[in-house]
């Protein structure tokens, strides 16, 4: 097996690992890494980027603080976006009332 075959059978390994978005199902990640996995000019960084993104490395790495995930202007930001988020692919909206008064 070539290295350019190698480094396009890990890419595929790699996009079939990943998860679904489902609030875009026509912009899949699995697509892009599925595209890149045939390129004929795959490089072992672009693997190794993906590879960093698939074990989550960044994150373990620059771990989010308390102060970045509730600023003090609005500490419930993204507590509300990841309920937004939720009732989203829940089907549920916020009543129209809700939206016009900028009531949560």
């Amino acid at each position: 097996m070539t290295r350019a075959a190698k480094l396009g059978a890990e890419m595929a390994r790699i996009a079939t690992a990943c998860p679904t978005d489902p609030l875009r199902p026509h912009i899949q990640l699995r697509t892009l890494l599925n595209s890149l996995a045939a390129h004929p000019k795959l490089t072992p960084g672009v693997v190794n980027a993906a590879q960093t993104l698939e074990r989550n490395e960044i994150k373990q790495r620059y771990p989010l603080t308390d102060k970045i995930l509730r600023p003090a202007s609005v500490p419930l930001h993204y507590e509300k976006l990841v309920e937004g988020v939720e009732k989203s692919m829940q089907g549920i909206k916020r009543p129209w009332w809700k939206v016009f008064f900028g009531v949560w």
